[in-house]
Formats: C-alpha cells, structure tokens, sequence
C-alpha cells in the first residue's frame, strides 16, 4: 500500500451533464443564486470543493472536486440530509437527465478528457 505525503490531498474531479428545458431556466437560476446556506455547508461537509454549475443552452454541465476519503459515504451522507432532500426535491423536477445516464446516476457522469495544474 502507498501512503501519501503527509499534508497531500487526493482530489477527485468530477463532471457531469443534465439538461434544463428552457421554460425552467429562469427559476433553476435563481435558486442558485440563492442557495441555502444548509445545503452550501452540506456540500462543504461532504468534502466537495470548487463546486461550479455552468449552462450552455438547454444543457447544465457541474464541475467539482471532492477532497475526502469516502466518496460514496459522503455521498450518502449528503442524500440523507433534510434540507438537501428539501433543495433536490425542487431542482430535480426542472432538470431532465439524459437517456444514457447510467443506472445510479441523475446527473451523467462524463469523462475527463485532459487536464493541467
């Protein structure tokens, strides 16, 4: 096993596409200009950092970097939050997740194609 320097943190990066039908732009924007505090320090919690959402379209493509050591315990810490069930349960609605998502996913994973620091 190879342990990391000590102070070293692995980032994971982490993309994914959704789409946004047109009618819902202008709410889904809104609700993330005015995130709820609860959910920004869930995410925080959950080891994701420089967490971004662009749209392009009628497609949002979310960027971040999750900097934990469980990923899927995070993830699921996250899920069983209220207020980010609340939060979900009024964005999910305007979202529309791609056909070819795979099984487990809402928002399709997409691969990293390049990358520099």
């Amino acid at each position: 096993m190879t342990s990391r320097p000590t102070g070293e943190t692995r980032v994971r990066r982490i993309a994914a596409v959704i789409g946004l039908p047109p009618e819902n732009r202008d709410e889904y924007e809104r609700l993330h200009r005015e995130v709820w505090p609860a959910v920004l320090e869930r995410i925080a919690l959950s080891h994701i950092r420089n967490y971004s959402i662009y749209r392009h379209g009628d497609t949002l493509f979310s960027y971040f970097e999750y900097v934990g050591e469980d990923f899927e315990a995070d993830m699921a810490a996250m899920a069983s939050d209220p207020e980010s069930q609340r939060w979900v349960s009024i964005c999910h609605p305007l979202q529309r997740p791609f056909p070819e998502r795979g099984e487990d996913e809402w928002w399709m994973r997409i691969d990293e194609v390049f990358h520099t620091d």
